[in-house]
This record gives structure tokens, C-alpha cells and sequence, in this order.
């Protein structure tokens, strides 16, 4: 980007607008995502505003939503946010500054006429806009009283231009652009006339959002030159699409930021490092830091085409994520996960175990549930409930290995992962038997899986006394 499209001579600000209709899905996250990186590596300030004019469809709960998700991004505004509804009287006052100067007017068309204007235009196959029938009329000739809402007199003549940072220049001809709405007639403001007021009124120097708006930057133009404000930077971002090139929907994994983290288990800094590299990249780089973000970061790196979403992507890079973590954090992340799936509390020394046992669960998990599932085995009570490959795995011979086992283990001071070895090692080799047919009845016993982390490990984690107890309930027991 040249100096002035960077903000050079200014403070960098910039925004994430928000309307609190719904969850903060991953496409508005990744828009947050844009914005706050902007500023962060020009120096200057993201900030939030809650586009709520929408009451009928705006609740608290969305509010609610959108701020913790932001927050478990990490991608705080770094001032109060603003609600747009709050400003009303701010938008009103614009829009009337507008009608005084001449630049905006009264029309008094009633529905059923701009119903029947529509209907003709429909018919005639013509663009469907406001024909400007009221632009140079007296408000006089309108009955007294009549309801009235307020327009902007948009150019008529010549062409609008933006030099998007995206999407390059991109020219309208004004003859394409309506008079629009700026005030209803029961004196609400339009959101087209909110934003440009939010914006001006904010500081923001740049305008980085989805391209779906980037017919809106023209008649919102209009507005700003009308009343003599500064031009933002515009960036107007591909959307994502599915995995499939279709537009991103549910099945694609267009879910709330919340559905990330407490469904799939996904860590903020996975999340964060793939919409990152979701239509921006830096040569082959694919695990990036937010630190590392930051110092890279410009709109010139990201692409014109949507960018595709794909879940296994983000998986794998989820398990990057997991194995570089600290283990305490993701044992206090995981515990609400194990208990949940056991229909239980913890026991007291439940996060300690977790903690210790998370060097040999985390590295062949992609999400904290598979940590999760990995761990349930911990927890549990004999009798154990053995899934379908685990029974066919403990049948007489399997249970005699077992009592075996259970017995050679028995006599061992000290419980450690290579005492444990050595034993086992010792039991397959009296047994005749590769260490693989020793391990699989062992964890079968042990776990009531055939997947879990390595043999010796299980049993370490375990500890002897409970180690002895599983061994003896399938081998022991079960030999009568």
C-alpha cells in the first residue's frame, strides 16, 4: 500500500461493526481479525461499534455473544464500544445539517406510489430506484402534514471512483446511484446514514470489510462528500466460501466462534492462525504467530478470490496448537470436557492428573474432545465399559496374559515408566509373544479402548494400585 493508503500522516484507525442479530460467525471474526492486525502493525486503534438500529432483531444475547467471542480471540476494541442506537440523535442531526445545506430534501411519495413506480419499472425490465420525483419540488405542493422522509441528492452526472486496497479501482456511473434514504419518516435514521455518520464521528481512517459492501462505499460516498468529510481507505475483503466453492453455510462450517470453542474444541490461536492465512498469505508461511502477525500484516497481501473453508485444515493446525501448549492450561480446559462426557466431577487431584498425563495424550489429538476421549480412562471405575474391539481383544488367553501380568507387576517398589517396561517387556518374552500382542490386551484391560496413549504411560498415569485392580478385575476375577 503507497503512505497514504497506510495512514502516514495519521493515526491508523480502524473498525468492526457488528449487527446483534445472531452469534459472531467465522467470517465476522476473520473481519475482526483484519481490522485489529491493521492497526496493530501501523500503530494505531481498532475499535468496536454494535450496529443494533435493527431493535426488532437485536438482543442482548447477541451482545453478549459477539464480545465473548471477541474476547476469547483476543480482539478487544481498545476503547468502549459504541452502540449505533445511542447515536440517533446524532444521525438525525446530520441528515437535517444536509437538507439545510441543499444537499438532501423532503419526498413526500406515498407507498402505494413507489409501490406502482417499482411495478412499472418491474414491467419495463428498468433498474428499480427512486425516480427523484420529489428532488426539485416545493415541500409546499405536499398536503399539510403529509409524513415525509429525507433524501440524499445524489449525483447525477460524472462517475464515483475508489481506489479499494483489495479490489484495485473500481468506477460507478452516478447515473446508477438513487437518491437514498437517510431519515424515515418517523425520524429514524437508515443504517446507510448511521455508518458513514459512526465512522466519521470515530476517526476511522479505514473501512475493512467484507466485499458484499462494496456497492454500498458508493452511495455512502455520497454522504461524505456532501458534507465535506474526509474519504476512509477502503478494503473491501472476498468473502469465504465452502470447501465445495459455494457460498459458506452451516454445512461448510459457517458456525458461531462459540461452536469452535466449546463444540469442536478448538484453541483461540489455532482459529485466529487459520482465518489469518483464509485469503492473506506470506510466501509459504503457515504457522503464524500473532506476534509474528502483527509485524507482517498489510491489506496488500490479501487476495481479490474467496478464499475457501476447509475443516480439516483447521484441524490439523488446531493440533499444532495442542501439542506447542502448556500442559496446566489444557488440563483446566479439558477437566469440564472429561467430566461432562463421565456424567461426573473430578476428583480432587483430577487437573493434577491431567496435567501430568497430558505429554502423552496431546500428541495424536487434534481437538481437546479427542484429549478428552483420550482421558476418560483415568477416571474411570471398574468395571470398566469395554467398547466392541476392545471385548473381541479379552478373550481366555488374553486373560491369562492379563493375570500374568497383573502378577509380575505386583511385587514393584518403585512405579515408574521404566520399571513398568522392564516388566512388560519380561511378561511377553516369558509369554513368547512380540510386545504389540502383550499391549493391545493390556490396554484393552486397562483403558476399555484399543486407542490410548502408550502402554507404559497408561499404567504410570493410572498408578499401581489402580493399575492392579483393572489387570485383576478381567484377569483374575474373570479365571474365578
Amino acid at each position: 500500500m503507497t503512505a497514504s493508503a497506510t495512514g502516514a500522516n495519521k493515526q491508523v484507525v480502524t473498525r468492526f461493526a457488528p449487527s446483534p442479530t445472531g452469534f459472531l460467525h467465522i467470517g465476522g471474526a476473520r473481519t475482526a481479525l483484519f481490522n485489529w492486525l491493521f492497526a496493530r502493525h501501523h500503530g494505531g486503534k481498532f475499535l468496536l461499534r454494535i450496529e443494533d438500529t435493527d431493535r426488532a432483531r437485536s438482543t442482548e444475547a447477541a451482545v453478549g455473544a459477539i464480545f465473548d467471542g471477541l474476547e476469547w480471540l483476543g480482539l478487544a476494541g481498545d476503547e468502549p464500544a459504541v452502540f449505533q442506537f445511542e447515536r440517533t440523535p446524532r444521525h438525525a442531526e446530520v441528515a437535517n445539517q444536509l437538507l439545510s445545506a441543499g444537499h438532501a430534501y423532503r419526498c413526500y411519495a406515498t407507498p402505494e406510489e413507489l409501490a406502482e413506480l417499482r411495478e412499472q419499472q418491474r414491467a419495463a425490465k428498468l433498474p428499480m430506484r427512486y425516480d427523484g420525483r420529489w428532488r426539485d419540488r416545493d415541500p409546499s405542493e405536499a398536503p399539510e402534514g403529509a409524513p415525509f422522509v429525507i433524501r440524499i441528492k445524489a449525483p447525477r452526472d460524472g462517475e464515483t471512483v475508489i481506489e479499494d486496497a483489495v479490489q484495485g479501482r473500481v468506477v460507478v456511473q452516478n447515473a446508477e446511484l438513487d437518491d437514498m434514504i437517510l431519515l424515515r419518516s418517523d425520524g429514524t435514521p437508515t443504517y446507510m446514514l448511521a455508518v458513514v455518520v459512526d465512522d466519521n464521528d470515530m476517526g476511522v481512517t479505514h473501512v475493512i470489510r467484507g466485499d458484499d459492501h462494496l456497492n454500498n462505499a458508493f452511495r455512502q460516498l455520497s454522504i461524505i462528500k456532501a458534507m465535506g468529510w474526509e474519504e476512509p481507505v477502503y478494503a473491501h475483503i472476498p468473502l469465504i466460501h465452502g470447501s465445495d466453492g459455494a457460498k459458506l453455510s452451516k454445512r461448510h462450517g459457517a458456525l458461531g466462534v462459540d461452536a469452535y470453542r466449546d463444540e469442536m474444541g478448538m484453541l483461540p490461536e489455532a482459529v485466529l492462525n487459520y482465518l489469518l492465512r483464509l485469503g492473506w498469505g506470506h510466501g509459504d508461511e503457515e504457522i503464524i504467530s500473532i506476534a509474528r502477525a502483527i509485524e507482517l500484516f498489510d491489506i496488500s497481501g490479501v487476495g481479490r478470490s474467496p478464499s475457501r473453508f476447509d475443516i480439516k485444515k483447521l484441524e490439523n493446525l488446531n493440533g499444532h496448537y495442542l501439542r506447542e501448549a502448556d500442559d496446566a492450561r489444557l488440563a483446566t480446559l479439558v477437566a469440564p470436557r472429561v467430566a461432562e462426557r463421565l456424567g461426573k466431577e473430578l476428583p480432587e487431584n483430577g487437573l493434577a492428573l491431567l496435567s501430568e498425563a497430558m505429554a502423552s495424550l496431546k500428541p495424536r489429538a487434534k481437538t481437546l474432545n479427542e484429549i478428552a476421549e483420550g482421558a476418560e480412562f483415568l477416571f474411570k471405575n471398574v468395571p470398566l465399559d469395554f467398547d466392541e474391539k476392545a471385548s473381541a481383544l479379552l478373550d481366555d488367553s488374553a486373560r491369562v496374559l492379563l493375570a500374568n501380568t497383573a502378577d509380575a507387576l505386583s511385587p514393584v517398589q518403585s512405579w515408574t515408566v521404566e520399571a513398568i517396561e522392564e516388566i512388560i517387556r519380561r511378561v511377553a518374552e516369558d509369554a513368547g509373544l512380540g510386545l504389540g500382542k502383550v499391549a493391545q490386551p493390556l490396554r484393552a484391560a486397562l483403558t476399555g479402548r484399543t486407542v490410548s496413549p502408550g502402554i507404559f504411560d497408561v499404567l504410570f498415569l493410572l498408578g499401581k494400585e489402580e493399575s492392579l485392580v483393572r489387570l485383576n478385575d478381567v484377569g483374575h476375577a474373570s479365571l474365578g
